[in-house]
């Protein structure tokens, strides 16, 4: 590392993970490089220089726990740290290196941190304690510099929470909604449907012998041909229709405002488009096309979705019966 040797006799254990350097100085010119200390004057940097204290932390370590109460603010000198939400077994969320800062907002409201702080790398930081506050707000510009990183936080916060909620309604294999999205849609969608007097129409769609097409080709080329589904028939439906991956092979495709001889008409052409693909390319080579057969239904009065969706079954049913690669309904 380029600014501390560390020795075994300049180290004192503070806590499981943190390690204060004794004989270590906290220089001017670090504190100059945090983004929390922008623009704040001389005279209240050299006052911070005597409260701030250095510490190292080993890659792997814990910094910060939502199991732990937190009462330091750390600006980071050297090294990264990942942030996690929930659990330190999933992706980190982001990183923090050198000039920024962990901590300030369980040091602010003397709460345990929200996230898990964990070095990637041997990690040098400047701490400073909750005791030493009120020394923080001398500085208008030390302040107004913490509120914009706080509202930063908040932000990112809020965009977290959004992409959470996105990727929960996106199936990871095909990119369509999942089942938990069309809960949700068709809550909406049938409310405004009935209010406002209009139709809606439900397609159950199933891949024709897929199971054969995964024993034969494999399931890797199962998964392009689901993927090739979706595709193709994406690119026919409405900004309003929402095309669903219902479970393995089956899809749904709900058309708000779209009464039932419509509907049939949009079926039975996402059929003849993936009866026109004989072949397409894939990242393992040339693959056969397939077929899909579907079943049409229309909301009744007192349709909730999964009787709405039994009756698209029962005419899928008939589709397969009457040869597949058809619609019935």
């Amino acid at each position: 590392m380029g600014c501390v040797q560390k020795h075994d006799e300049d180290v004192i254990r503070a806590g499981a993970a943190v390690v204060r350097l004794a004989d270590w100085q906290v220089e001017m010119q670090h504190l100059k490089k945090a983004r929390l200390l922008d623009h704040v004057d001389e005279p209240c940097l050299r006052l911070l220089q005597e409260v701030f204290e250095p510490y190292l932390i080993e890659p792997g370590e814990t910094l910060l726990s939502p199991l732990e109460h937190n009462h330091n603010l750390y600006l980071v000198i050297e090294g990264e740290l990942a942030v996690h939400l929930d659990s330190l077994d999933g992706s980190p969320v982001r990183s923090i290196g050198p000039g920024d800062c962990a901590g300030e907002i369980s040091f602010m409201d003397d709460l345990p941190p929200s996230a898990y702080v964990v070095a990637l790398e041997p990690t040098v930081l400047l701490g400073v304690h909750r005791r030493s506050m009120q020394l923080l707000t001398r500085s208008p510009q030390l302040m107004q510099n913490l509120a914009e990183l706080l509202c930063q936080r908040v932000r990112l916060s809020d965009r977290l929470i959004i992409n959470s909620e996105q990727n929960a309604n996106i199936d990871k294999l095909t990119g369509s909604f999942n089942r938990r999205w069309l809960e949700q849609i068709y809550g909406r969608e049938s409310a405004r449907c009935a209010l406002n007097g209009q139709p809606l129409s439900l397609l159950l769609l199933d891949v024709d012998r897929f199971k054969e097409y995964n024993d034969k080709l494999g399931h890797l080329a199962g998964d392009h041909a689901l993927c090739l589904v979706v595709n193709t028939l994406g690119k026919l439906l409405r900004p309003s229709d929402s095309l669903v991956r219902y479970g393995g092979e089956e899809f749904v495709v709900l058309l708000p405002e779209m009464a039932l001889t419509d509907a049939r008409s949009v079926a039975d052409r996402l059929r003849q488009s993936l009866e026109d693909i004989v072949s397409f390319r894939s990242p393992i080579g040339l693959l056969p096309g397939v077929t899909i057969s579907i079943g049409v239904a229309a909301m009744q009065p007192d349709n909730d979705l999964d009787s709405l969706v039994n009756v698209a079954d029962q005419a899928l049913y008939q589709a397969k019966e009457l040869g597949r690669n058809r619609v019935c309904g």
